[in-house]
């Protein structure tokens, strides 16, 4: 729970500086950011690190996508913040923390909930209207009921709804009345912003043992493209020193 909390903290604050400064510092923020994230990934397995790697390269994905392209939302200065792609890793280390505090049922409980409330209240009460928000709740909750990392999802969901309820009310991004192109009603920010991010948690579990697959042979690979000799295994009459023999039983 304290990493969540320090990382919520980092990510308040960072969002907080990046109103007040140009593209340049916004690198200097980015460097930060993934200073930041290697000491919360100090403590990670390496499964749950290659999970993070596959958050970034799917969030980023999704960013250039939603953002730079498509337009769905914008930042302020209309670009991809450096600090972006790092922060989509600190969001996911903070949602397995908290994943790992709170009570499964209790946490999976108030996800549900929380992103139900957040979508009835777009396509009624809340001052936008939020059908493309909304038409994302019922495939989060899907997951929620059906998917094995439930729990991970929860915690992401919990995080990501603070984070942008935050960084829209304080103008760090904003996002368009309506999806361009296609004239959905849509929030801001929406209430399928934090559900729909559940896909790159998906995706990232997916590719995480490919990515572990792929460092392992890049590691094997090394030696080879260095000149020095892959480890082997000793093996009789080759000079190497032989195995002890294990001590007779008394």
């Amino acid at each position: 729970m304290r990493r969540a909390a320090a990382i919520a903290a980092y990510l308040a604050v960072l969002l907080a500086v990046d109103t007040q400064t140009g593209a340049r510092a916004q690198a200097a923020l980015g460097a930060l950011t993934w200073a930041a994230l290697a000491l919360a990934c100090r403590r990670l397995d390496t499964a749950r690190r290659a999970q993070v790697a596959g958050v970034i390269l799917f969030a980023t994905v999704g960013e250039v996508t939603g953002s730079l392209i498509w337009g769905v939302y914008s930042y302020r200065l209309h670009n991809l913040p450096l600090f972006i792609p790092p922060a989509h890793g600190l969001v996911y280390v903070a949602g397995l923390s908290l994943a790992a505090a709170v009570p499964a049922r209790a946490l999976v409980a108030a996800a549900a909930a929380g992103s139900l409330a957040w979508g009835l209240a777009g396509l009624t009460v809340l001052p936008r209207l939020d059908v493309a928000g909304a038409a994302g709740v019922p495939l989060f909750c899907a997951f929620l009921w059906r998917s094995r990392a439930r729990v991970a999802y929860a915690g992401v969901f919990v995080v990501v709804a603070a984070l942008e309820l935050y960084g829209t009310a304080i103008g760090t991004w904003r996002w368009a009345a309506e999806l361009p192109g296609l004239g959905v009603p849509n929030g801001n920010p929406p209430s399928g912003a934090a559900s729909g991010y559940v896909w790159f948690d998906v995706m990232a579990l997916l590719v995480a043992p490919s990515l572990l697959a792929l460092a392992r042979a890049a590691r094997r690979r090394a030696p080879a493209r260095s000149g020095l000799p892959a480890r082997t295994r000793p093996s009789s009459g080759d000079g190497s020193r032989a195995a002890s023999p294990a001590p007779a039983r008394s």
